[in-house]
């Protein structure tokens, strides 16, 4: 096999900025706050720039920036609890409500031919934030896993995050 590049410019930004939060840190004595969902849902006057495509009074819809597939969202309450019961059976209801809102938007924005929708509890269930419960939607279409990701162990994503988030907007009611 050759050697091929796959371009991904958005990640350099996303290591500088990694790379200064932790610098800050350091000077400062503190560490950086790894908890991403929490740091956009506090945020709430740069949802645009965290991908927030939806928000209430209890939590967020979000692009995830390393999707599986085109418009794949995040979704969290605004507190942060590492599994699902640690909710009470309110706050899961409130979750399963942005679910909802989540699975429309996708549908509505997209039309994709499927869905999946999951959570991802625990460290060795593979959640990448272990301590900040979140669903994942995940708008799939036929073929859309194939040789790239089996022979060249890399995922192409046809749309840009900003372009997802736009097209995301403006199906909201």
């Amino acid at each position: 096999m050759t050697h091929q590049s796959l371009w991904a410019p958005w990640r350099m930004a996303y290591l500088r900025d990694l790379e200064s939060r932790e610098a800050d840190a350091r000077v400062a004595g503190t560490t950086v706050d790894a908890d991403f969902l929490r740091a956009a849902w506090l945020d709430v006057a740069h949802d645009e720039a965290h991908h927030v495509v939806f928000r209430n009074d209890h939590g967020l819809v979000m692009l995830n920036r390393y999707p599986y597939a085109n418009g794949h969202l995040l979704i969290a309450l605004g507190e942060a609890r590492p599994t699902l019961m640690d909710y009470s059976a309110d706050q899961r209801a409130r979750l399963w409500e942005l679910v909802d809102v989540a699975a429309d938007l996708v549908e509505r924005a997209f039309h994709p031919q499927g869905i999946n929708v999951g959570l991802n509890q625990g460290r060795a269930a593979g959640a990448g934030l272990p301590e900040h419960l979140h669903a994942h939607v995940v708008p799939r279409w036929g073929g859309d896993t194939n040789f790239m990701a089996t022979i060249g162990d890399v995922r192409v994503v046809p749309d840009s995050l900003d372009g997802s988030w736009k097209t995301l907007r403006a199906v909201q009611r």
